[in-house]
């Protein structure tokens, strides 16, 4: 590997994840950016596209066809949602890959095809597909030429759930997700309904029963509960540029007391670097993961005897995108997990 780093190029890195994933990689140490690409953006610079960047020397932006992939070794794929089937279908198979589109995080090619509204271009490849949710899947993504990036909501609902299912605390058919997110979650493309006017001043939900991240919850959730898991899941949008911040009302299992919940919680995350139980009665916040790809869990007993509350913040684009990315390449790679993602949160 040339400079003994390895070679790395981001697809789609005139997004929102592609940023993010450049200034991770930045500070990185064992990865060298050598490819860039963008649809739009071609031929300008990152620093043009991106002034917070313009520091750093990078490769112009190129189109994915133009990149010499023989002079890659990892590559993170930010395309959007149904393109990037083909492309990694048509990559060189010595090529580690995470891709951050929502193309192979769902195991089953027809659930795909349901949601996303078009058959599974790569269906091989979805069967060699590994979902990493790095905690939660850390053997398997280590083992991986192919990892499929997890959503951002996903994310911040299955880090606390997925274990108290295991563990048989709650009632697996009784289960709320209330999440919040930043605008920047929708991407960077112009639409009407991200316009400053639009969203400032307010809170409105969206994708009301129909969110594409719903499938992919209830997949994580129905392996770890050993039978299927259907959730009710409602994003709202929230005038702020990241973070999620998920409420989660959960009914406890027989026997069970909301003690239990964070005792397994803190125990099975004991040691993890990136994913905290706070002490009871602190509330995480969305402000205290800003910049970092860290979560944080709440866990608390509801006014209603029998129900407890959880509280998940990640940061969408760290956590939620690139630094969960970037963290399961370290795994590929046999790096240092959290190479690259030490920064503590930006507060205030």
């Amino acid at each position: 590997m040339s400079q003994n780093k390895i070679r790395a190029a981001i697809l789609g890195a005139s997004g929102y994840t592609g940023a993010e994933l450049v200034r991770l990689l930045a500070g990185h140490g064992g990865f060298r950016i050598v490819a860039l690409t963008a649809d739009r953006k071609v031929g300008q610079t990152m620093g043009t596209v991106f002034p917070h960047l313009a520091g750093l020397d990078l490769p112009a932006m190129v189109g994915v066809d133009q990149v010499d992939y023989a002079d890659v070794d990892a590559v993170f794929c930010g395309l959007p949602h149904g393109t990037t089937q083909e492309i990694i279908a048509g990559l060189p198979p010595h090529l580690k890959v995470v891709d951050l589109s929502a193309d192979f995080r769902l195991a089953d090619t027809a659930t795909y095809a349901q949601w996303y509204g078009h058959e599974h271009k790569a269906p091989a490849l979805q069967r060699e597909a590994v979902y990493g949710l790095t905690e939660l899947a850390r053997d398997a993504v280590r083992k991986a030429r192919l990892v499929a990036n997890p959503g951002c909501y996903p994310t911040s609902a299955q880090l606390p759930l997925v274990p108290l299912l295991r563990a048989g605390l709650i009632d697996a058919n009784d289960i709320i997700i209330d999440a919040k997110s930043g605008v920047s979650g929708a991407g960077r493309a112009a639409k009407e309904a991200n316009l400053y006017t639009e969203v400032a001043g307010g809170i409105h939900a969206y994708g009301i029963a129909s969110h594409r991240h719903a499938p992919e919850i209830e997949q994580g959730l129905s392996a770890a509960a050993g039978r299927p898991v259907v959730v009710n899941f409602t994003p709202h949008l929230m005038p702020m540029s990241r973070g999620i911040l998920s409420t989660i009302y959960v009914r406890l299992a027989a026997g069970a007391a909301v003690a239990d919940l964070r005792g397994e919680l803190s125990r099975r995350y004991a040691g993890e670097a990136f994913v905290r139980v706070l002490p009871e009665g602190v509330v995480p916040a969305t402000r205290h993961v800003t910049g970092s790809n860290h979560c944080l869990i709440g866990v608390f007993a509801d006014r209603v005897p029998g129900r407890g509350i959880i509280c998940s913040v990640i940061d969408n684009l760290v956590k939620g995108a690139s630094g969960q990315a970037v963290q399961n390449m370290n795994l590929m790679f046999g790096l240092a997990e959290t190479a690259g993602l030490e920064q503590q949160p930006l507060f205030p």
